[in-house]
């Protein structure tokens, strides 16, 4: 009997604690990023509005700051032409496939500006992540076809 609640006990503990693989990313992504480059699945020019915030020409060059022991960041845009300034979020880290390596991320900010769009949040695939580099991918539908944006970060 000590065994089996020994063995329960066990297992819920693990259950309840993100993976390593997640935990091992929140230290990784930790500290300050810059949005160096924005790109597209498909050639042409394209008027995106990113997080229901700005430009990709406003995002491009923005700096982030992502604070993974409560899941919140800042990221703030530089840009002198766009609405500078810097903008809260909440972010989540689930892992999807440990063997590829992608991500489900979830990303909602938490400012005035935001607060009246429905409490709405971004859901994005974190493609990739090392100690310098991270790149996230959303993927939307244009005339019925799926589009993809691809963010490059750099620390």
């Amino acid at each position: 009997m000590k065994q089996l609640i020994l063995l329960l006990f066990t297992i819920s503990l693990v259950s309840c604690g993100a993976s390593k693989t997640v935990r091992t990313s929140k230290k990784v992504i930790k500290g300050e990023w810059t949005l160096s480059s924005i790109s597209y699945s498909e050639a042409g020019t394209y008027n995106v509005t990113l997080l229901s915030d700005a430009s990709k020409a406003c995002f491009e060059g923005s700096t982030w700051q992502f604070i993974p022991n409560n899941n919140t960041g800042i990221y703030t845009i530089n840009d002198p032409s766009c609405s500078t300034g810097a903008r809260n979020f909440v972010f989540t880290i689930q892992e999807i496939d440990q063997q590829t390596g992608l991500y489900d991320f979830l990303l909602k900010p938490t400012d005035e500006k935001h607060k009246s769009d429905t409490n709405q949040g971004f859901r994005l695939s974190l493609t990739s992540l090392s100690e310098a580099a991270m790149q996230w991918q959303q993927t939307v539908s244009v005339d019925g076809k799926p589009f993809t944006i691809i963010m490059n970060f750099t620390k």
